[in-house]
């Protein structure tokens, strides 16, 4: 009987498949876009998932600011902030946020982080989303794939 047929192969940096994708981001809802983005990055899709190494791939979300929030969370979400000084808690809802400059940037990556793991792996899979409020963005060099994100569970 072979016995290699049972072992577990785990993935390491190095024999990690990771691959480029571009998703729009139009008209999706926030948290379920980030949840998709999540798994993508965390690489929960991929056969070959392994938990303590970033096996995951690198996502490029374009059309960022013309994500959406369900029901009233555009004017009642509220996003805290403190800026190290006493008194100095600061407060944004999305409404806020989106006419600041990397604002939409900051909402999805807030999002998303929560989705990750905590401690150095989600910091380092975190390096792995790149935000785009357009449509265009400089990552034609690693020739990304379009996917339609829809067609994740």
């Amino acid at each position: 009987m072979d016995t290699l047929s049972y072992k577990t192969i785990s993935v390491n940096k190095e024999t990690a498949q990771k691959e480029w994708v571009v998703i729009d981001a139009t008209d999706q809802v926030v948290g379920r876009l980030c949840s998709k983005v999540a798994k993508l990055i965390r690489g929960k899709y991929k056969p070959s998932f392994t938990p303590h190494v970033d096996c995951g791939d690198n996502v490029i979300i374009i059309n960022a600011a013309k994500v959406v929030f369900t029901g009233k969370k555009e004017t009642d979400k509220v996003y805290t902030r403190y800026t190290g000084y006493p008194g100095g808690q600061r407060f944004n809802t999305p409404e806020q946020l989106r006419k600041r400059p990397n604002g939409v940037d900051k909402m999805i990556r807030h999002a998303v982080k929560g989705m990750l793991p905590k401690g150095r792996l989600g910091r380092q899979l975190l390096d792995n989303l790149y935000v785009f409020e357009g449509t265009e963005h400089n990552m034609q060099a690693q020739k990304p794939k379009a996917i339609d994100i829809n067609q994740y569970k």
